[in-house]
């Protein structure tokens, strides 16, 4: 099975089709009041229906109102919700769609709270969205007890080789990418795309 590569914090359609031309298996649109890559509606429903059946689209939020979540996803045809927040089991049990859950660094604690979930693994006390590196070979111990896990904090085209290499025979379910993949603006740059698609595909195989 090869990793899925998400490309997260989408801000304008061409970046979307940018992503699914480069390789990319599920893009993150950001709803989070404060971000710098947050989009509205309009935008929103823009950037998924450029790549319509090309990959997953993944609404991203962070202890919304399920009120937030309905509004958005009754409006656009989301493949999965991503949540970065404080939110509960029962909070992600009340999801019909697939969640990916934000988690603070490898930790075991915070993978048994969430079962049913994808675990997307950020910098342990950064967070998500700021571009910083890791020890992602922490990831090993989660990937080993079974839990499907996303590799996210700071990975490029010139580091996800030796992150995924540092798992060993192991291989995440996917890697997340945003500022490494961008250039000015948020906007994500096609040249760094191809090639953190192709850094990832040579790891995996090599």
């Amino acid at each position: 099975m090869s990793v899925r590569i998400k490309v997260c914090g989408i801000i304008h359609p061409d970046d979307a089709e940018a992503a699914a031309d480069a390789g990319a298996d599920l893009i993150g649109i950001n709803f989070v009041p404060g971000s710098p890559r947050r989009v509205d509606l309009r935008q929103a429903e823009a950037i998924a229906k450029r790549v319509e059946g090309r990959l997953e689209r993944v609404a991203l939020f962070r202890d919304p109102s399920w009120d937030e979540v309905e509004r958005v996803t009754r409006r656009i045809d989301f493949e999965r919700v991503q949540l970065h927040g404080q939110e509960s089991e029962a909070d992600v049990e009340m999801l019909d769609l697939p969640v990916i859950k934000a988690i603070r660094g490898a930790d075991l604690e915070a993978a048994q709270q969430y079962p049913g979930a994808l675990l997307l693994l950020d910098h342990p006390t950064e967070g998500g969205g700021r571009g910083k590196a890791w020890n992602w070979a922490d990831a090993r111990e989660l990937i080993a007890h079974g839990y499907d896990v996303i590799l996210a904090g700071g990975l490029s085209a010139e580091n996800v080789g030796q992150a995924l290499g540092d798992l060993g025979d192991l291989l995440p379910w996917g890697v997340d990418v945003a500022t490494g993949v961008e250039g000015e603006g948020n906007r994500k740059d096609p040249m760094r795309l191809a090639a953190f698609v192709a850094a990832v595909r040579k790891a995996e195989h090599g």
